[in-house]
């Protein structure tokens, strides 16, 4: 792919996350209309909520195959990765709060704020995945710094969340 341009690329990146929408949406109308013409449905909730929680996990996962081919690209024009690698250090700081507010907002905090912060922490593995797959294609110092802080900030979160779950 060196022979192609990168604005090329990024062509072929958005026709990627094109084909992943529509696998999504087939799998997500497949899922609906198991649950609403299957007569165990109501009886077995629990294991269709699992089901759907597996069904987006794996969502997540396609959509972090075209994630991981913008970042190739984003990395070699220095300009765009700067901004993404400040976008990155954006992000991973909202982890912290988010776990701040979770943790220690039960009476202070609305449902909705801690719920958004729930979802937020929910996805911080996959957010880890793409802040270490953004350092390895790193090209330029600043980035490479901007990089490293996010990765220690999500990952030191990551691990202070679990350690919480773990200790109850």
């Amino acid at each position: 792919m060196k022979n192609i341009s990168w604005r090329a690329q990024l062509r072929f990146v958005g026709l990627g996350y094109a084909a992943v929408v529509a696998v999504a949406a087939v799998l997500l109308l497949g899922r609906y209309l198991q649950e609403r013409y299957d007569p165990n449905a109501a009886a077995s909730g629990g294991m269709y909520a699992f089901g759907d929680v597996i069904l987006c996990i794996f969502i997540a996962c396609l959509f972090m195959i075209p994630t991981v081919f913008l970042i190739w690209v984003m990395a070699r024009v220095e300009g765009f990765y700067t901004a993404y690698s400040q976008l990155l250090v954006g992000i991973s700081l909202s982890a912290p709060l988010c776990l701040t507010l979770f943790y220690f907002g039960k009476n202070h905090v609305g449902d909705n704020l801690r719920l958004a912060c729930l979802c937020r922490l929910m996805g911080s593995p996959f957010i880890l995945v793409g802040i270490v797959v953004s350092r390895l294609v790193a090209r330029f110092d600043r980035a490479k710094k901007l990089v490293s802080y996010a990765l220690l900030i999500e990952g030191l979160t990551l691990g202070v969340a679990i350690a919480l779950l773990i200790h109850g």
